[in-house]
């Protein structure tokens, strides 16, 4: 089903289905696998191109290779701004910690207090996928069999996706938005459980 708030339209799944990513089981595989690399709003094409000497410092060689060769970004077989891959795998921001867990290099800097870009807020909020249509924005629970994982973590600490994903949603679409969400989840679980 879907609810709506405002101009977004929000798939009850956000609502009804549980997730906590689980790294130590999936290894960040979002990050590494997939058809194109993250998506990326336009602000933060700018954002990136300030940031970007205090990020490279963070990346993998073979990650900064890719970025000379494409580009900071670029754009998909759907017209859409994202970060390029490094030979048509991993994202080219992609680090590996000493465990073999893929983090953001965007986000690595971040923490580091070496960049006021804290990562792609795609990436922030995944599962949840955005997509803006001329006078709505669709909030959609992308379901993907890497993430069974976080699904089984998300039932067993029941916490639904829109909880696990609440600072990113606050970040995109501000606390009032986030509110809302908060009431409706109220009165859907009231009506639906």
């Amino acid at each position: 089903m879907i609810i709506q708030i405002d101009d977004k339209l929000i798939s009850s799944d956000l609502l009804e289905e549980s997730f906590v990513c689980d790294l130590n089981a999936c290894k960040g595989a979002c990050c590494v696998e997939g058809d194109s690399g993250a998506p990326l709003l336009t602000e933060e094409l700018e954002n990136l191109e300030a940031n970007f000497d205090s990020i490279k410092d963070f990346l993998r060689e073979d990650g900064l290779k890719a970025i000379e060769k494409q580009g900071l970004y670029i754009k998909d077989e759907d017209d859409e701004w994202v970060t390029p891959l490094k030979d048509g795998q991993e994202c080219a921001y992609t680090l590996f910690d000493e465990k073999g867990v893929a983090q953001c290099g965007i986000e690595v800097a971040w923490k580091a207090g070496k960049s006021n870009f804290q990562k792609p807020v795609s990436c922030h909020l995944y599962p949840v996928r955005v997509k803006r249509y001329e006078e709505i924005t669709a909030l959609n629970y992308e379901q993907w069999n890497i993430c069974s994982p976080a699904c089984s973590l998300g039932k067993e600490l029941k916490v639904p996706v829109f909880r696990f994903v609440k600072d990113a949603l606050v970040r995109r679409f501000g606390k009032d938005f986030y509110s809302s969400l908060e009431s409706t989840s109220i009165e859907w679980n009231k009506v639906n459980h």
